[in-house]
């Protein structure tokens, strides 16, 4: 039987669902081009989690949102300043100013031990100290993201029926699960990490992943190709790179084979959308910025 749900935030051990929503606090905002660039904090799930949103210039009801979800590239310093400030494995322009620019509302917050969370600690202390406790670092991390999903329905400027997931490398992860797991999703981009771990530890490959990853007996339930299977029939779009280590063809091809399976099952193959990037590595291409952006309009419009 393909894995659940329900299943799913059992091995994650996901915090409860019954916490008071968070809000969205704004710390300071600028305005750029029409374009409201907001430094804020999400409130009311314990510690303040910081983030940036950017919200487009007004055009009268209710914008598509994405909630974009970081990358990690082992550079603990930027976190959620990718959305403005991009990183090297991304095309330019940013995806924050270029997606207000195109109508959308866009949010990234600091995952823990990333950016003004560094503070957290170390990736690898988070991670033991949770596996210690019966948690996982991965729980706790889609646990703020779906805490940022909740401010961002709510919020005044936000059309709730039109939220995405858009992110690369872990934030392509983190999109997809998210996705997975919560249907207010209403479609789900991601570049650059969607492969089945069991190959990727055949070959030791695995190890090449943040220990943030880790869910422990998610291989004796399925992999990560069953997990995006979840998301269908909403739309969703799969990007790789087959020279990128982190998706070889001997782990990537199992998982699309299921995804697709998933998607003919439900009749919904014309919501699915995969880019194989024969010749490129662990970073966007031209290709899959035009794909990402067409995705969007199509699912979310804007």
């Amino acid at each position: 039987m393909p894995i659940t749900r329900d299943e799913l935030r059992t091995l994650l051990r996901l915090p409860p669902t019954d916490a008071e929503p968070a809000r969205i606090g704004v710390d300071d905002e600028t305005v750029r081009n029409g374009i409201r660039h907001q430094r804020v904090t999400l409130q009311g799930t314990g510690p303040a989690i910081a983030g940036i949103l950017l919200l487009p210039a007004t055009g009268g009801g209710r914008a598509p949102a994405i909630l974009y979800c970081h990358a990690h590239g082992n550079r603990y310093d930027i976190g959620a300043a990718e959305l403005v400030d991009g990183r090297p494995a991304l095309q330019d322009p940013p995806y924050g100013p270029l997606l207000a620019e195109r109508g959308y509302a866009v949010l990234c917050i600091d995952m823990s031990g990333f950016g003004s969370r560094q503070l957290d600690g170390t990736e690898s202390a988070l991670a033991k100290a949770a596996l210690w406790r019966g948690q996982t670092l991965s729980g706790a991390m889609l646990g703020d993201l779906t805490a940022a999903l909740d401010a961002l329905t709510a919020h005044p400027a936000v059309d709730p029926a039109r939220i995405g997931t858009l992110g690369i490398s872990m934030g392509a992860t983190h999109a997809y699960w998210l996705a997975a797991l919560d249907e207010r999703i209403a479609a789900c981009a991601h570049m650059c990490a969607f492969a089945d771990i069991g190959p990727l530890i055949d070959t030791n490959a695995h190890d090449l992943h943040g220990i943030y990853m880790t869910v422990p007996g998610l291989l004796e339930n399925g992999d990560m190709g069953d997990v995006a299977a979840l998301i269908a029939p909403r739309p969703q779009l799969a990007a790789s790179g087959l020279k990128d280590p982190l998706t070889p063809p001997v782990a990537l091809n199992p998982a699309l084979s299921r995804l697709r399976q998933a998607y003919e099952t439900q009749r919904a193959s014309d919501r699915l959308t995969v880019l194989t990037s024969p010749d490129t590595g662990h970073q966007e291409t031209p290709e899959m910025r035009a794909a990402v952006l067409t995705f969007l309009e199509n699912a979310l419009g804007a």
